[in-house]
């Protein structure tokens, strides 16, 4: 039976789409492309199109395919833009995992692997961060993916479905195929090395942040670590073992560390500027990943932050127009 990948057209889907197909899973693909792209999808592997939140699109999917397992990226996921739309965010995000459950179920499918986000525990209380940390989110987004879980855990208990969700703190980097392209994009690597090929330079949100240096401190996982911990998990379900699991490296970053790699990494200069703090940014996040490593014998490899820009410059430099030049 195919695993149907959503969201495979985008970043992080896309590597696990790779993934999947190289230890010989049969995958199908669902996007609507809005942020995903078909070149991120390699040409033997189905892709169709269309928005999650119409069942009409979903009742079709599972009428033409035999769909056991589900892993679900397909989700608008920009924390700024969530302060502004709540509503776009909690209708796609959650509407789209409603149908796809709901279809799970009816057709007798067992697993469902969400993609959620570091993101539902708001401004921790602690650091770093571990499973039984209240979660509070403080943005829309985060919101939308908690309840997405909340949804996991009433349909696991009332239908018998097999659930993980796994909670990324920050996606980053690359593989040799498949990198980052977002339109507009938000994320801190790819707009530092974006001024190294045309783009504008980079804004710093907040100075003044209660870290060392003043600038928000993240955790960053390499793209192909987060696709060793979904086929890991995958394997788990199959044996009846599921639940939430942060994916982190266990270490943190700040802004002006990051921006200091990518110089150390290219030989250049990144240029930025100051701006003001973004609603809804915690000033620390960092996982532990101490569950993950346990139940699902995951082990990160990338987390050296030289490693993780290095994938990603590199993955640039063959696309510098990203998947538009592809």
């Amino acid at each position: 039976m195919p695993i149907l990948v959503t969201g495979g057209g985008g970043y992080i889907g896309s590597v696990v789409v790779d993934a999947l197909s190289a230890r010989g899973e049969s995958v199908v693909v669902a996007d609507d492309l809005a942020r995903g792209h078909r070149e991120a999808v390699a040409p033997d592997v189905p892709l169709r199109i269309g928005d999650l939140t119409d069942p009409g699109f979903v009742r079709q999917l599972f009428a033409e395919f035999s769909i056991d397992a589900i892993l679900h990226f397909a989700a608008w996921s920009q924390v700024g833009e969530s302060m502004r739309e709540p509503g776009k965010y909690f209708r796609n995000n959650y509407v789209g995992v409603l149908n796809l459950l709901e279809a799970l179920v009816a057709s007798g499918g067992r697993s469902f692997i969400l993609s959620s986000t570091a993101a539902t525990y708001g401004e921790p209380t602690s650091c770093p961060i571990d499973e039984a940390s209240p979660t509070l989110p403080t943005n829309p987004y985060g919101a939308s993916k908690l309840q997405c879980e909340q949804l996991l855990r009433w349909f696991g208990e009332l239908h018998g479905l097999r659930w993980t969700a796994l909670r990324y703190f920050n996606a980053a980097g690359a593989t040799a195929e498949r990198g980052e392209d977002h339109e507009p994009e938000t994320h801190l690597i790819p707009l530092a090395l974006r001024t190294l090929v045309g783009g504008s330079p980079l804004t710093v949100f907040g100075l003044d942040y209660p870290t060392p240096d003043g600038t928000c401190i993240r955790d960053y996982i390499h793209v192909s670590d987060l696709a060793d911990a979904h086929l890991l998990a995958l394997d788990a379900l199959g044996r009846g073992e599921g639940g939430a699991y942060n994916l982190g490296n266990g270490t943190g970053f700040s802004v002006l560390e990051v921006i200091a790699a990518a110089e150390s990494v290219t030989g250049r200069t990144i240029p930025w500027q100051a701006g003001p703090r973004r609603a809804g940014d915690p000033a620390r996040l960092v996982a532990s990943s101490g569950l993950a490593r346990e139940r699902l014998g995951w082990s990160p490899s990338r987390g050296d932050i030289r490693v993780i820009v290095e994938s990603a410059w590199r993955w640039m430099e063959r696309h510098p127009r990203g998947y538009r030049g592809a």
